[in-house]
């Protein structure tokens, strides 16, 4: 690890910290409607709610330094992770596929054609800068249709050094999720 390195986590947490001091600031992903369009197979998608690691099912951005341990950085997320992740992942497969996308648990008659059920395994900014989201999906019909799944390892630039810096990364990682969802699984 380098010296700058080091320096640019020290400068991360240290703004975090003082984003955090004398108040519970929460930081959300700003919704960004994406451009990409793909076609589904399916009319109609449930995405079940995403499944997280322990850490990162918390309401606090959590960072990993450059000796590998997780921590929290002192400031919250607006919404509860699974919850907001797998909004966004609704809203932006809609989008990108043109299809009616709803979170479980299924608001519609008739059932769904397919669910689309996310488990991620890292979710989190890096001492590199960088965040980081990686996990598996399935596509799984209800009736018919191919099933599909995949692995993913999304790697986004912070591009600053502040909590609103991570929840931008977190918001374009999981629109490039959706993008990937729609063009592998869909």
């Amino acid at each position: 690890m380098t010296i700058t390195t080091t320096r640019r986590f020290a400068a991360i947490g240290l703004a975090l910290a003082l984003a955090a001091c004398g108040s519970e600031t929460r930081f959300a992903s700003p919704i960004a409607p994406p451009e990409v369009r793909v076609p589904s197979s399916f009319p109609s998608l449930e995405v079940a709610e995403v499944t997280l690691p322990s850490y990162a099912a918390a309401e606090d951005i959590y960072l990993r330094g450059a000796d590998g341990a997780i921590s929290p950085a002192g400031t919250l997320w607006a919404d509860l992770p699974a919850r907001a992740i797998t909004l966004q992942l609704s809203r932006d497969l809609a989008t990108i596929t043109g299809v009616t996308v709803a979170p479980e648990p299924w608001p519609f008659r008739p059932f769904p054609a397919a669910r689309v059920d996310v488990r991620l395994e890292e979710m989190l900014a890096t001492a590199e800068g960088t965040f980081r989201l990686a996990g598996q999906y399935f596509v799984a019909p209800e009736a018919g249709g191919r099933a599909a799944s995949g692995q993913f390892a999304i790697v986004e630039p912070i591009g600053g050094e502040s909590a609103a810096a991570i929840a931008n990364a977190r918001g374009r990682a999981v629109a490039r999720l959706a993008e990937e969802i729609a063009r592998e699984g869909l």
